[in-house]
Parts: C-alpha cells; structure tokens; sequence
C-alpha cells in the first residue's frame, strides 16, 4: 500500500470513530458511522467497484442487538432445508432449458423487491423474470441484434467486469481472516492520538439573574442534579440531572467548552457561561482519555479498510507483472498525472 492512500485511510478510520463517539453521546444529532470513501479512492477504484457490483454489502448498523433471554425449554433445532439441485430442469423457452440456477440467479434480483411475498410467488417471480429475459433475448437474436458491434463490445466489457468480480471475491473478500481485521484494528489504535474528554453536566438557563441565583444554591449545598431537572431549560436535562455525557474539543461551542476543560472534577461555574443558547450553570463530573470502541463494534469498518487495502495491492501487483501500454498521449498525461498524485 502506498503512504498516502494508507494516510487516507487512517484520516477515515478517526473520522470514523469520532463519528462512532458523536452517536454514543447524542445519537440524534450523529453522522453515520459507515465509512465514507475519499474522492482519491472513489477515482482508482474501477467501475464495477464504485458501483458496488464487486463489494459485498456491508452492514451498516453497527449497534449490536441487545441479547434476548434464552427461553426455559429450548426448541428442538428443526433440519435444514435440502438445497435443489441447481442443473435441475424446471422449464423450456423456445427449447432452451431453464434451471434450478437460473431462477437462483434471477431470485438474487429480485429479492428485496419481493421479500414479502412467500417463497412459492417469489420462485414464481424469479421465472417470470427468466421468462421475459429469455424471450426478448431470442427476439433479439432473430432479429441480428446480438452481431451489433456496439452490443458486442458491451458484451466484452460486462465479461471482463463480471470476471473482475470473482477474482474480487474469490483472491480478496474470501481470503480476509478474523486475524487480518484484529491486525488492522490494533495498527490503527496505535496510530491513534489520545483524545481527552470530559463529562459534564449544566443547568441552562435564560438570564444572567437565574443563573447567579442557581449558583447561590450550589454554594448553599443544594444538589447539582435536583436543581438542573427543576429549572434547565435543555429539555434533554429535566430528566438526567443536566448530564451531558462525556464530550471532546470541538464538540460543544467554545464558551461551554473552555468553561467545562477548565473544571476539577467534583467543580461549578461560580460565574454564569452564556452561550447562544442561553446561560450556563456547568458541573465537571469527570476527566478521562477517549477509550477506542471495541472490536465488535467497528468490525465491518475494518473489513471495508483491510478489504479496500487487499484490493489494491492486488491491483497495484498486476500492474506492475502486466503490460500496460497507453497510445493515446492526452489519456497518458492524465493518468500518469493520477499516478504521481497517489503514488
């Protein structure tokens, strides 16, 4: 892998979790945690890739559900269903025969769109679709359509596209191992800076009056928690005692955020904070180092990376076994022009 696509994959994996600690904190108000592909990468990968016809699907909920309780008497395992036997002939059009594959493949297709219906209108679903594919397909022959040099040459290139697929599939996606992603996982925590944060919490209040009032109490012994469900104005504070949850740099506006790091743990703002919001009555309940999500949780975000770093070395090893000649010198330019700005 080269240093700066490793670079950029590492700018991704922090922007990632970062994005991973937002939704911790404030799920309404996070970005998704799914990773997004950098325009370097979306311009070197190849067609079939930036469809997302070579890639499998991955999940992008990362939030693992919650563990039911076993029930008391455990049902006994039911067998699995036999698979049909996919060179099983099921049907002829205009003689030619269609088979158990045939409607797999089609049913591949088809599936989210019938995924409601039972598994005997899907499978019929599934040979109406092989049905009309068929027939225009024989029309199209009939009428010379597949001589067309155009069509020909689409032909050729969904071949080379599908073949591009497998080899995706079978040399990169099948050989990833549970150790390559926990290798990965380690290597970019370690790379990782230490990203401190703090958990607060704050009374908001409207005017400067409330907030020295509120602030008098405090001095008085009243507890933090009472007061912030009986007078915050944040709506999210009335029931947490105005708990913020813990937060870094850069993620609360400055005057809250240098007011809160300025804290000992256990301290309150002995002056009002006022913010766009309002004023503030702010509590430091604790100090600590971001903790990095655990493996579990960012697994198919390290998949995605290690995949994405397997698929290029792929490539960048054929490239240089193969022999890739550029005729055309305007296209030369601009792709030698990408090379030297990703090396």
């Amino acid at each position: 892998m080269s240093t700066r696509r490793s670079m950029l994959d590492r700018a991704e994996f922090r922007h990632n979790l970062a994005c991973f600690k937002a939704h911790q904190t404030n799920p309404e108000k996070s970005m998704s945690f799914f990773p997004r592909r950098s325009a370097l990468a979306r311009l070197a990968l190849p067609i079939s890739l930036a469809a997302g016809l070579a890639l499998p699907a991955f999940a992008q909920d990362t939030t693992a559900p919650a563990e039911a309780s076993p029930p008391e008497t455990a049902a006994p395992a039911q067998p699995a269903a036999a698979q049909p036997d996919p060179d099983k002939v099921v049907a002829t059009i205009e003689g030619q025969p269609v088979t158990e594959a045939d409607l797999a493949m089609a049913l591949a297709s088809v599936d989210q769109q019938y995924s409601q219906l039972p598994p005997e209108q899907r499978r019929a679903a599934a040979f109406m679709a092989v049905m009309e594919v068929k027939l225009l397909a024989a029309r199209a022959i009939a009428e010379g359509l597949d001589k067309d040099p155009e069509f020909q040459r689409r032909m050729a290139f969904l071949r080379d596209r599908a073949l591009h697929s497998e080899v995706i599939e079978k040399d990169v996606g099948a050989k990833i191992t549970d150790a390559d992603l926990k290798a990965a996982y380690d290597k970019q925590i370690a790379e990782m800076p230490p990203v401190n944060e703090v958990r607060a919490r704050h009374i908001l209040v409207k005017t400067k009056e409330e907030a020295e009032a509120i602030i008098k109490q405090l001095d008085e012994g009243a507890e933090f928690e009472k007061l912030a469900n009986e007078h915050t104005t944040d709506p999210s504070g009335k029931t947490s005692g105005g708990d913020l949850g813990y937060f870094s740099a850069g993620q609360m506006v400055p005057e809250f955020e240098k007011a809160a790091f300025a804290l000992e743990v256990g301290g309150f703002t002995k002056e009002p904070v006022q913010s766009q919001f309002g004023w503030h009555v702010i509590k430091l309940e604790d100090k600590r180092v971001q903790p990095p999500p655990a493996l579990d949780a960012v697994k198919d975000q390290i998949r995605n990376l290690v995949y994405r770093e397997k698929y290029f070395a792929l490539v960048d090893e054929l490239r240089g076994a193969g022999k890739v000649e550029i005729s055309d010198p305007d296209l030369k330019k601009a792709v030698d022009a990408m090379d030297a700005a990703n090396p």
